[in-house]
């Protein structure tokens, strides 16, 4: 399966280190001189290529522009009837993708994040899904969305991840002015965190540290008592809009 990507900046770029080595033939756009260039030195199968010569060495065509742009850079490439589209942009839906790289088939919009370069990376998907789990699983995983409005949900719940790692990171802060290494105090609450969000289900957690009078059962609710729960449904409905 031949790779193109349309855009090249942080994200797409995650998303090729994520799959170069693996015996996939990468085309990346030069549009992003700074990280198609450094790929290309980086990873024998990534090659740098104008916009019109990624579409001609793909098969599947991975869209990393603003979709605010799109439309415009997009009318003047010629797509194949035999070609797939995949969409990173979160403000055009597939209907839009489309209409914009006829004829090729708009297979899927998704949402990478960073992490995908080294492989754990959760995806937000619509549309076809099992594609997808072709190109990039078992290294990671690809969470099926239903519809736009679905989508749009996870991408207001997605948030959290920043106000997250200011509450470990404040944590840390907290911590590194009473502990004579502030850097492994960091690194212990943020893989304390990690590592057990990853094993187990959140209310479960939340169980298992519901000790009467714990530590962490006493700063809970001391936060829950402080408005949290209610600050962060409020951001997301806005977030939703």
């Amino acid at each position: 399966m031949r790779l193109g990507f349309l855009g090249c900046g942080t994200i797409a770029s995650a998303v090729v280190r994520g799959l170069a080595g693996k015996g996939r033939q990468i085309t990346v756009s030069e549009r992003s001189a700074i990280h198609s260039s450094s790929l290309a030195e980086m990873f024998d199968d990534v090659t740098a290529a104008s916009n019109q010569s990624v579409i001609d060495a793909s098969d599947v065509v991975f869209l990393g522009l603003m979709a605010e742009t799109a439309e415009g850079i997009l009318s003047s490439l010629a797509f194949r009837e035999d070609q797939q589209v995949v969409s990173f942009m979160a403000g055009a839906d597939l209907d839009q993708v489309a209409s914009w790289a006829a004829p090729a088939r708009a297979a899927a919009v998704m949402m990478p994040f960073p992490g995908i370069a080294r492989g754990g990376s959760p995806i937000m998907a619509l549309g076809d899904v099992k594609l997808l789990g072709r190109i990039f699983e078992p290294e990671n995983r690809v969470f099926a969305l239903q519809d736009g409005a679905e989508l749009k949900a996870y991408l207001s719940a997605q948030a959290v991840l920043s106000p997250a790692a200011r509450l470990v990171g404040d944590a840390a802060d907290w911590l590194g002015q009473r502990v004579s290494d502030p850097a492994q105090g960091e690194a212990f609450l943020r893989m304390l965190v990690s590592t057990s969000l990853q094993a187990s289900g959140c209310s479960e957690l939340i169980g298992a540290l519901n000790t009467p009078g714990g530590f962490n059962q006493r700063l809970r609710l001391h936060m829950e008592e402080a408005g949290m729960r209610e600050d962060l449904a409020s951001g997301l409905s806005e977030l939703e809009g």
